[in-house]
């Protein structure tokens, strides 16, 4: 029972990451029906701009944060300006492969500005833990990241609710012709899709490093996982962002606790091919995910 109940610990924990990810991932694709493959790419220079702010320009942790979430917020917007407002119009296919290159692109940056060795985030929690019933762990890291998490979906919903610009982005995602007729400066909304995917990169990537463990560019592939997070959450639902993010960190947990003692013939690390795995699942009941909008296509 101890050994089930941090397993469902750490799994929400990295399952709040997933879910932080796979929001950005929702937000830029409901503004412009592109999926964000540079979404990895910005987390892990989210990342670095938080060490970087923390240990090279000496702010403290909690300052370092926001602040690092502004310089991603600010690359993501000019990554739409640069590379994504010119296909405006062109197939999604064409865009989403930009973002490949786009990703491919800052990782080569990364990787020069990180260098070899694993850069840490700087963050207070470490190793520490929270004890109950003398004998269960669970590590105030994991408890953070749920937090975190949790408080962000509630003020990206806030924001979109009720802001004004919150609004024209869910006008701009319903039907970009007639908030353009409207008079919602449609660009202006992509770029902001672009900023909020970097902000929120970056709060995922604060936690990629945390607790002792570091960061390197070869990090990035984390956030890939939040792709089975969002198909079976849905692309276009924020909702499902957060609860697939949790159930795919839950079940890749669960898997790296019991499966070498159950299923030790699948061999080791199985646990990180069980996301996607989930995904296959899902894509091929259920498309749309969970939460998804169904496309009915009428002949």
């Amino acid at each position: 029972m101890e050994a089930l109940i941090e397993s469902i610990a750490r799994g929400l924990g990295q399952g709040s990451v997933y879910a932080m990810l796979g929001l950005g991932f929702v937000i830029v694709y409901k503004g412009t029906d592109v999926v964000n493959f540079a979404q990895p790419a910005l987390m892990i220079l989210g990342a670095f701009f938080v060490s970087w702010f923390t240990f090279d320009a000496g702010l403290p942790f909690f300052a370092a944060v926001p602040v690092a979430m502004v310089a991603a917020a600010l690359l993501g917007a000019a990554i739409e300006r640069v590379a994504l407002r010119p296909m405006v119009g062109q197939p999604v296919f064409s865009a989403a492969m930009v973002t490949v290159g786009v990703f491919f692109a800052l990782l080569t940056i990364a990787t020069r500005l990180i260098g070899t060795d694993i850069r840490r985030a700087g963050d207070p929690w470490g190793l520490n833990a929270f004890v109950f019933a003398d004998s269960i762990q669970v590590f105030q890291v994991d408890v953070a990241k749920v937090v975190t998490a949790l408080l962000a979906f509630l003020a990206v919903g806030a924001y979109f609710k009720y802001s004004r610009s919150g609004l024209a982005i869910r006008a701009t995602a319903s039907d970009q012709e007639t908030a353009l007729a409207q008079g919602v400066k449609v660009g202006r909304m992509f770029g902001l899709s672009w900023a909020l995917a970097g902000a929120l990169g970056a709060l995922a990537g604060v936690f990629i490093g945390a607790g002792g463990v570091g960061f390197e560019p070869i990090s990035a592939l984390i956030a890939l996982k939040a792709l089975p997070a969002i198909i079976l959450g849905g692309l276009d639902s924020i909702k499902g962002a957060l609860i697939g993010g949790l159930i795919i960190g839950v079940i890749e947990s669960l898997s790296r606790t019991y499966q070498p003692g159950l299923a030790p013939w699948l061999g080791a690390n199985f646990d990180q091919v069980v996301p996607y795995l989930v995904m296959l699942i899902v894509l091929m009941i259920r498309p749309y995910g969970l939460f998804g909008t169904p496309e009915i296509e009428r002949v």
